[in-house]
């Protein structure tokens, strides 16, 4: 921070004293303050925040800021300085001391200007009685500058604490991106080879099939090939004795030997390999995918709040996490909601709403994510909770439900066009609550737990037409 005249007094004073820094230290968080100021907060707050983010620090002798100590001395001695020779300024005219403020003009003068044509009917003030007011004056103009600034500096830190936030966000979900497909490549990469292995199974069955069946072929052509050898040779003999052996010959001569055949099915099944390939793996790879209809979002879960990777469970959290707070996240119900938004049409979801108190529903785009609200249809709520003392629907007040068992899951249906949202208990489809209201917006669905809560998956099924 650099010193000097145009220096503002503001950016040098301590956000609790607002006087200038005295010892400064400064925390983790890269906020400052005074030494005294900063321990005095935290033993009447009982915890060791910061005043300005409430980050916690973890050392409870934060460092000595040095740089902004030695800026904090250079500037009231140069402020002196410049208070000590004001008070030595002189009238330009007269060389006499300014003792007067014209409240016309607006400048300070001295005796003889008070006297002079030039402030003839003008109206004055002693320099300490004018410069006391008029320094009331600017402290009261100050005030909004300085709330303003305090909002400035309140908003930036929410900003640099996002910019951050996106950077970790994107690293995380390029790397879940990744594992995503690794499985689907591996998936693919395995069928495949399964798939090659089939046949290559079916080539050496048929090729052992073919190398038996030439084998024999061959056996019986060289049978057939000494067979007529024979024959050819008795056809060249001489008649007597071509006659002598005639019976013999003939004999030989018939053939008992079935005509050949070629094998039926001996060629490699292309189309059993082939056929529909894509729409096979695709088939198959439907089995290891899951379709949840309603996925989180985790830019609205409040800081209480954890997600799973697939962002279809959720659990509570006491310890909080560090998240911005952004204008969609909600900073005191403990809630997170669907990523998407509904605006026509029928929707279904089932939840198990696991142990613990919970809240289950849908609500208005509009609701409002920041401080209380009412928990009722008037405020664009929609829903059923477990709350001690038991099961009630989230009416003005509140409806008190009926329910002979535990409930493992709840399912709720939305029908927009309607105007109908219904939770029920889809172990035995028995009805809980029925809202009833004229929608005017998009709804989305909302979760809230004391424990862990899921989102159940859809089987998924495909029909050919």
């Amino acid at each position: 921070m650099a010193s000097g005249p145009s220096l503002l007094e503001e950016d040098l004073s301590c956000p609790v004293c607002s006087e200038i820094f005295r010892d400064p230290v400064v925390l983790r968080c890269s906020h400052s303050f005074c030494k005294a100021c900063l321990q005095h907060w935290w033993r009447d707050k009982g915890s060791q925040e910061c005043p300005v983010c409430r980050r916690r620090s973890s050392s409870d002798l934060p460092p000595c800021n040095l740089s902004l100590r030695n800026t904090c001395e250079s500037f009231l001695k140069e402020r002196s300085q410049r208070a000590e020779a004001g008070s030595e300024v002189l009238c330009s005219l007269h060389s006499e001391k300014l003792k007067l403020f014209c409240l016309e003009d607006q400048i300070p003068v001295c005796f003889v200007c008070q006297t002079s044509k030039k402030h003839d009917n003008h109206k004055f003030r002693p320099v300490q009685e004018a410069a006391e007011e008029n320094k009331g004056k600017l402290r009261t103009a100050l005030a909004p500058l300085q709330e303003k600034l305090k909002a400035f500096n309140a908003v930036k830190l929410l900003c640099d604490q996002t910019a951050e936030h996106i950077k970790s966000q994107a690293q995380h979900t390029e790397r879940q991106i990744r594992m995503e497909f690794e499985k689907l490549q591996q998936f693919l990469k395995d069928e495949e080879a399964a798939r090659i292995t089939a046949l290559r199974e079916e080539e050496e069955q048929k090729s052992q099939m073919m190398k038996e069946k030439i084998e024999k072929m061959t056996e019986e052509i060289s049978s057939l090939s000494e067979q007529i050898r024979a024959i050819e040779q008795e056809l060249g003999a001489e008649d007597v004795s071509f006659l002598q052996k005639y019976k013999d010959t003939q004999n030989r001569a018939q053939c008992t030997l079935e005509d050949p055949e070629m094998v039926s099915g001996a060629l490699i099944d292309v189309a059993k390999h082939l056929g529909n390939l894509k729409y096979r793996v695709w088939e198959k790879m439907l089995g290891t995918v899951q379709y949840t209809p309603v996925t989180l979002d985790p830019n609205t879960a409040h800081a209480e709040l954890s997600l799973s990777e697939d962002l279809t469970s959720v659990r509570f959290n006491d310890e909080g996490q560090q998240v911005p707070d952004n204008p969609e996240r909600f900073d005191v119900w403990c809630w997170v909601l669907g990523s998407e938004g509904f605006s026509s049409g029928r929707h279904c979801w089932d939840v198990e709403v696991g142990g613990g108190a919970w809240r289950v529903g849908v609500v208005k785009e509009s609701i409002s994510r920041k401080g209380v609200f009412i928990l009722s249809p008037a405020e664009g709520v929609w829903g059923i909770e477990l709350f001690s003392p038991g099961y009630r629907a989230m009416t003005f007040p509140p409806t008190v439900l009926t329910v002979q068992r535990d409930l493992q899951r709840v399912r709720v249906q939305l029908d927009w066009d309607r105007g109908e949202v219904s939770f029920s208990d889809p172990s035995d489809n028995t009805p809980l609550y029925t809202f009833k209201h004229s929608f005017t917006e998009r709804l989305f669905p909302f979760f809230s737990t004391m424990g862990t809560m899921r989102i159940c998956p859809l089987k998924v099924s495909v029909s050919v037409k």
